[in-house]
């Protein structure tokens, strides 16, 4: 069986990155944060909302590598394989956390507990892919 090219697993992470996205975007509501959060102090709640935001804004970052600079992750060079280890580390993370989190009241329909587990798919995914490119497994 041929292995997929990177450049392949990385048109396909920067895809599963835009489903990512898109999942994210409805945490906030889903999590009702505007009444969950009302009752921590004024920092704590911004500290909260600024973190989100700047891991939302990595998430639009590893998108626009994986779409639209993806000649230049598969070139194999320090800086490529360096970035790639980064996705690999932060995904690889996420996807420690991922049993860690208390989810369980939140899963109350069959469509989010299959969007829970798609992304942990996805974190997987992103792992191995992009861990295999910064090793220099696949090219």
């Amino acid at each position: 069986m041929n292995m997929p090219s990177l450049d392949t697993l990385l048109l396909l992470a920067g895809l599963g990155h835009l489903g990512v996205i898109l999942a994210a975007s409805l945490v906030p509501f889903s999590l009702d944060w505007k009444t969950e959060l009302k009752d921590i102090p004024k920092l704590h709640r911004q500290m909260y909302i600024t973190y989100g935001g700047y891991i939302v804004l990595s998430m639009v970052f590893f998108l626009v590598l994986n779409l639209g600079f993806r000649q230049h992750l598969i070139t194999g060079s320090v800086l490529a394989r360096v970035m790639l280890g980064f996705m690999a580390v932060f995904w690889g993370i996420r996807l420690c956390l991922q049993p860690v989190f208390d989810v369980s009241r939140h899963l109350d329909r069959p469509w989010k507990r299959a969007g829970y587990h798609a992304l942990t798919v996805l974190f997987l995914y992103f792992t191995l892919a992009f861990g295999a490119g910064a090793l220099g497994l696949i090219s």
